[in-house]
């Protein structure tokens, strides 16, 4: 086996994807015996809308989602205002999806289940990661049944509460960032319209939402509580929160599909990497849910994980290449930290910040800039879409390639586009696997020699 991940989330399964169409050998375990239920993690920016584009789920994930609906707040029964979630953002050529997409939680890992199935991929479900040893050349995971697997690298994806993470002695670091009980649920309920997302503001601070989930009947129950309070996670204690801060009568809630209570932190792993073991996901960095940032940023992880792994598993690109997993994921995770913390706060707005598009790499050790005058562009920095001589840029970087745009080349690991758009500035640009900006030059000078350096 050569990756053993561990967690069935969307971190899992998007690495999943991405190392099965690179011919990877990995296999995904989850303690579970299915997939998670919930909706939690609904919002879907516009950067992730990237990242499933090119994994070949994008329409999959349109059909199973819808845009967010306008806030309607309301009073003692009573409509008293309707505002925009999200600061609006125009889409343009460079970025074709301008806002967030919501899908409830548990269809956007049924949709990359689907995907992983239909690539071959496989995951075990009802494994549970009891512990693991490590050595120069592989990793033996135990099991709660007595079984092992041995791995030439095990990636944890299992969570804030991540057995892998306590398995290697990796700490976590983080401050609570509200000390009130929230509560995050799907029920079904009669009485609103699904045309909003209904906000019931208390006077103290606390509060309840009901969001209308696309494509089926479900409302997301979502409250914030006064420090001390209990809550009940049963269909009577959902009800009577619903009655005690809507104008609903508790019989309005019909059907209590789930439900789960937390309190929001903020917490960063002091290592994304111990040895032969990665951290991604939860497992990594732990959000407040305001700003939707986790889950996204998850994907991310995976995404930028896949390219590495399969570089050195398949390419033969040197060990040393997975060091700049952490060296780019960690800092990108921290100031992901930052955001939510400063939505949750009401420090931040909904929007362009929030989006991921303006993310990048440009203080990594693999974005070498080569040009003079650099305009436009550099590397590091997340390559637009964009249309030259009749080629959409996003078709030709789909897949697990690299891009160089601005001139012809010969190797067989890169595919080209001779003319880069002018929306780039003047250069040439070698565009990595994970639509990033690799390097940047005034002429071609250069590129062998950095795919060379990074094994490729």
């Amino acid at each position: 086996m050569d990756v053993l991940i561990v967690g069935a989330g969307p971190t899992g399964l998007t690495l999943g994807i991405d190392l099965a169409r690179r011919g990877v050998r990995a296999l995904v375990v989850e303690r579970a015996e299915g997939l998670f239920p919930g909706s939690r993690g609904k919002g879907l920016q516009p950067r992730t809308l990237e990242v499933f584009d090119d994994l070949g789920v994008l329409e999959a994930i349109r059909a199973a989602g819808g845009p967010y609906p306008a806030r309607m707040i309301w009073k003692d029964g009573e409509r008293v205002g309707e505002q925009p979630v999200f600061e609006k953002v125009e889409a343009e050529q460079g970025t074709p999806y301008a806002e967030p997409w919501m899908v409830p939680q548990w269809r956007t890992q049924e949709v990359l289940y689907a995907r992983l199935t239909e690539l071959g991929g496989r995951v075990d479900f009802g494994r549970e990661v009891t512990g693991l040893e490590q050595d120069p050349k592989g990793v033996t995971a135990r099991f709660a049944d007595g079984t092992t697997i041995r791995a030439r690298y095990v990636v944890a994806a299992d969570g804030g509460r991540s057995v892998v993470r306590r398995a290697v002695g990796v700490g976590m670091t983080g401050d609570t960032v509200d000390p009130a009980p929230y509560l995050v649920a799907d029920v079904r309920l009669r009485g609103l319209d699904r045309d909003h997302w209904h906000t019931f503001p208390g006077s103290d601070g606390s509060g309840v939402t009901l969001c209308p989930l696309p494509a089926i009947q479900d409302f997301q129950l979502t409250g914030r509580f006064p420090e001390g309070t209990d809550l009940d996670l049963s269909l009577d204690g959902i009800r009577k929160i619903v009655a005690g801060y809507t104008h609903l009568d508790a019989v309005d809630v019909t059907e209590l599909r789930w439900a789960s209570d937390f309190r929001p932190r903020a917490a960063l792993a002091d290592r994304f990497r111990a040895g032969r073991v990665f951290l991604a996901g939860d497992a990594a960095h732990v959000h407040s849910p305001a700003g939707g940032q986790g889950l996204n940023t998850s994907v991310q992880d995976a995404y930028n994980l896949g390219w590495k792994l399969g570089a050195v598993l398949r390419a033969g690109a040197p060990d040393a290449l997975l060091d700049t997993y952490e060296e780019e994921r960690r800092a990108n995770a921290a100031a992901m930290l930052d955001l939510s913390t400063g939505v949750h706060r009401g420090e931040v707005q909904r929007g362009r910040a929030t989006m991921q598009l303006g993310l990048g790499y440009r203080e990594s050790s693999l974005s070498v800039e080569t040009r003079e005058a650099p305009n436009g562009v550099r590397a590091g920095d997340r390559a637009p879409d964009g249309t030259v001589s009749g080629v959409r840029l996003f078709d030709a970087f789909r897949g697990p390639h690299w891009t160089l745009l601005g001139a012809e080349t010969s190797l067989t690991s890169v595919r080209s586009v001779p003319t880069a758009p002018a929306s780039y500035g003047p250069g040439i640009f070698l565009v990595r696997p994970d639509g990033y900006v690799g390097w940047a030059g005034d002429t071609t000078e250069g590129v062998e020699a950095y795919l060379a350096k990074v094994g490729i």
